[in-house]
């Protein structure tokens, strides 16, 4: 393999792997990004984004583009294509994507952030892309002055449901639980948009239309009374969950199925392999810690380098 061998393969390009993927070229590792979407989940952000730091207030695609344009200063290979496997043979990373390439390398980060959680509930299969969605920035231009629900009653519902609002005549949301948990901030542009209404103690159980979805039926979680909402579309936002699927028996994984790290160095269980950002078990899912966490990442794989190869 020789030359073909890498210092570190990247797996994501959001922003823990873009940031990784700065140090690791200014840490003089050769190094490339394998990602099928530039930005990641930071690409389906609802709406502005005002807790960057420097940024004041800015869109999830502007601020991917400003991390994208950083990156490409430092000529680290952005590779657009799907890791479908991770092995490991004798200290070596064996990495092969969705497009039938292979790749080599001594260290891997695994930023490959989380995928939509989805409801499974009867009908949601069936209408995904005919009325059921996973981004809401994405589809709401098709549900101008249409109905449509919000399963989620999170920030990142609350923020689908904003956005949703700018096209739609009418956004419900549906929390399971007897209260939202977004941040009041989110709450009070919802309240303020005037098209917003929040139904609480709602367990959504079947979504239902002919050719596109025409209503759900919910269930009343306090009386156990069934209802419909007659509507156009339903956007799903109950979590996302980590995509680590190509990384069988690599890595150990949390009870919400993340992958447990290391908190010092991002080191999984195992040598050379670290992950970094949403994918991991890190508490807190905020951009600004994804891109520290991948700065700690790509400084450990620096270090693992090192230390344990001798380079």
């Amino acid at each position: 393999m020789g030359e073909d061998i890498y210092d570190l393969i990247i797996i994501g390009s959001g922003p823990a792997g873009i940031t990784a993927g700065i140090y690791a070229s200014r840490l003089g590792m050769k190094s490339i990004i394998i990602s099928k979407e530039l930005g990641g989940q930071l690409t389906r952000k609802s709406v502005s984004i005002e807790n960057y730091p420097g940024l004041g207030e800015i869109s999830g695609y502007d601020l991917v583009q400003k991390f994208y344009n950083h990156l490409k200063k430092f000529n680290v290979p952005l590779i657009s294509d799907a890791v479908v496997k991770v092995e490991e043979k004798n200290g070596v990373f064996e990495i092969s994507t969705e497009g039938r390439k292979v790749f080599f390398s001594k260290t891997v980060i695994v930023a490959s952030g989380a995928d939509p959680r989805p409801l499974e509930v009867p009908g949601e299969k069936e209408f995904i892309g005919k009325g059921v969605s996973y981004c809401a920035v994405c589809d709401a231009p098709f549900y101008k002055d249409k109905t449509v629900a919000v399963a989620g009653g999170g920030d990142a519902g609350f923020e689908a449901a904003i956005a949703l609002s700018e096209w739609a005549k009418k956004v419900y949301i549906l929390e399971f639980n007897p209260e939202v948990k977004a941040e009041p901030a989110n709450q009070k542009k919802a309240a303020e948009t005037g098209k917003v209404e929040v139904i609480t103690n709602a367990r959504l159980k079947e979504i239902k239309g002919d050719q596109t979805v025409e209503l759900i039926i919910y269930e009343d979680r306090k009386s156990g009374e069934k209802n419909e909402l007659k509507l156009d579309g339903v956007f799903v936002e109950i979590g996302n969950q980590p995509a680590t699927s190509f990384l069988k028996g690599l890595i150990d994984f949390s009870e919400r199925d993340e992958i447990k790290i290391d908190p010092w160095t991002c080191q999984t269980k195992t040598p050379g392999l670290f992950a970094a950002g949403d994918v991991s078990n890190v508490k807190e899912k905020q951009i600004v810690i994804a891109c520290g966490e991948g700065a700690k990442a790509a400084l450990s794989a620096y270090h693992y380098l090192k230390r344990s190869l001798g380079k």
